[in-house]
């Protein structure tokens, strides 16, 4: 009989993964970095609960790095084998991993500067180069096109709607079929065609990151001008932080429909982020996955003034307002934008806009929880910018849009487990799943096995 283990994404939105075992074989879906608290932070450095070299093959529901930034670690650490995934997460892969080895070893030597690490010298968790070694074991697929990643089973995916490339994933498993939701993309965003409705499943893994709350009902390009155009006139800065791969894409997008409307002054808009630039080139290549026109990708990607160079970052520091500044990450966990926050923030006439999700302990929970110092780069820098966050940028499905989503895909599973959301999100997406549909809905327990009963 087939088992399904939950190794991350319970209580927390980070670290997914999921070990999937039948007939001998042993597959992982997603091998996502766990992120925020130091505590879940620490369980990146733990040995995963199997032995690595039984594991067959590991398949991707997306390029996020929640989802996928655990595999240049488990490749170092001697899996050698096959890594599925869609062609344009396979993409972004080649943008986002090396990224993130950077970003730990920038870390590392950070620590290592400032004191701030308890280990001596501190070490990164992986480096570009186990990044790059890592691209090498992917396996690029097609939606809607089966494949077998390991004996006995197949796979196929479907549209989810969330960034380029992300999928949902059926398995045809030891005569059950078992689908993944991964992250699941909102019905009417502004750059990404909807998700696909799902076929029929035995058992169900759901999202439930905004399982507690519904999106805003506002004009997002309202909300958007309107910050801009108040932070302009004190001649403050907007500061972005915005995840490379979907939050970049789309502000750019919305940015130059404000511009082209004269809806907001013409200012200086930065993009801030070498893998948001390469991002948003791989965007406009991959129309399947998109509704843009030609037109708008190409003024999405004339509208910002690209910087490469650290030296070109520092120069934006140094320019003062009024601008736009858009760069990663989008938690404030790492990166250049660390850096315009440390100058910026101190500023009460400039502005920190969060346009994504904010897990539980990343220097942006931390802002948007009215915090009034920030501690960066062994630093603690005061916060006297307005700080303003707009949920309707989200890429995430809302539960009553999942709700929707799940309704017409006329499903009945005999069971659901909902995961990817903190304690209180994913305990309201279960109840909701309950008294919308009747179904069997569970919240499992980090490391609890389920054993999968075949049709």
């Amino acid at each position: 009989m087939p088992t399904l283990q939950f190794l991350g994404a319970i209580d927390t939105v980070t670290g997914s993964r999921y070990l999937v075992e039948a007939d001998g074989a042993r597959l992982l879906v997603d091998c996502g970095l766990f992120q925020g608290p130091k505590k879940l932070r620490e369980r990146n450095w733990t040995a995963p609960p199997f032995d690595i070299a039984s594991l067959d093959a590991i398949v991707l529901t997306h390029a996020h790095i929640d989802h996928s930034g655990y595999l240049p670690r488990l490749c170092k650490a001697g899996f050698k084998g096959r890594i599925f995934c869609t062609r344009g997460t396979s993409q972004l892969l080649g943008l986002l991993l090396p990224d993130a080895g950077f970003l730990q070893e920038e870390e590392a030597r950070h620590a290592n500067k400032w004191s701030t690490s308890r280990h001596h010298p501190a070490l990164p968790l992986y480096t570009r180069r186990d990044a790059e070694r890592c691209l090498e074991q992917l396996v690029a697929v097609d939606f809607h096109a089966p494949f077998a990643p390991v004996r006995g089973v197949r796979a196929t995916y479907t549209r989810a709607g969330h960034i380029v490339g992300s999928g949902c994933l059926a398995l045809d498993v030891g005569g059950c079929k078992l689908t993944f939701s991964g992250d699941v993309g909102r019905p009417a965003d502004p750059i990404m065609k909807p998700p696909e409705l799902l076929g029929p499943t035995d058992y169900l893994v759901i999202e439930s990151t905004y399982g507690d709350r519904r999106h805003p009902k506002q004009d997002i390009e309202d909300a958007l001008a309107k910050v801009i155009v108040e932070t302009v006139e004190q001649r403050g800065v907007i500061v972005v932080p915005a995840f490379a791969v979907g939050r970049a894409q789309h502000l750019l997008h919305l940015v130059a429909r404000l511009r082209a409307a004269n809806r907001i002054p013409d200012v200086p808009v930065f993009l801030d982020s070498p893998m948001a630039i390469d991002a948003t080139k791989l965007f406009c290549d991959h129309r399947e996955d998109h509704g843009l026109s030609s037109d708008d990708c190409e003024a999405m990607c004339k509208i910002a003034r690209y910087s490469r160079t650290t030296d070109e970052s520092k120069a934006i520091d140094r320019a003062g307002g009024p601008m736009i500044v858009i760069s990663a990450s989008g938690m404030a966990t790492g990166g250049r934008v660390l850096h315009h926050l440390a100058r910026f923030l101190p500023d009460e006439r400039s502005t920190v806009l969060f346009v994504g999700y904010q897990a539980a302990g990343t220097r942006g929970r931390s802002l948007i929880d009215r915090a009034d110092e920030l501690k960066i780069y062994g630093q603690y820098v005061p916060v006297r910018a307005r700080i303003v966050q707009l949920d309707g940028l989200s890429a995430h499905a809302d539960y009553a849009e999942m709700l929707d989503w799940l309704r017409a895909s006329r499903l009945s599973p005999k069971r659901v487990f909902v995961t990817h959301g903190e304690p209180s999100a994913a305990d309201a997406m279960r109840r909701r799943l309950v008294e919308a549909f009747g179904w069997d809905a569970m919240v499992p327990e980090l490391g609890e096995t389920i054993a999968l009963e075949p049709r």
